[in-house]
């Protein structure tokens, strides 16, 4: 059976929605290519997903012993987490929320079967 080596970043302050456009991209790929991938992807979500991706390859080398090279993305997703709601007010006395959405990203990678 295969390791799983798992990575999570919570409270993210990018929407879900905006995530999950970054996240599709990069499923089922190899780790090295996904990190490349999203360094040129202009997306203001593809930041806090490198660093995920990042951080569960880090895992694998060090807490498992597995090679970067041999490592695929074998599921990502991202969750919706806590909106904080803001006040603005707005014309006539009227009241206008902002919602200040957040996300959580969890990254599972697997090593490539021979």
């Amino acid at each position: 059976m295969a390791t799983d080596i798992f990575a999570q970043a919570r409270f993210t302050p990018v929407s879900a929605q905006k995530v999950r456009l970054v996240v599709d991209m990069v499923r089922g790929k190899d780790v090295v290519e996904a990190l490349s991938m999203l360094k040129f992807t202009p997306n203001h979500a593809s930041g806090p997903v490198s660093k995920v991706l990042a951080s569960a390859m880090a895992n694998g080398e060090e807490n498992f012993g597995v090679s970067r090279d041999d490592l695929f993305v074998y599921r990502i997703f991202a969750d919706e987490a806590p909106t904080r709601k803001w006040r603005r007010f707005g014309a006539r006395g009227r009241f206008k929320p902002w919602l200040r959405r957040t996300s959580h990203i969890t990254v599972i990678l697997r090593e490539r079967e021979a």
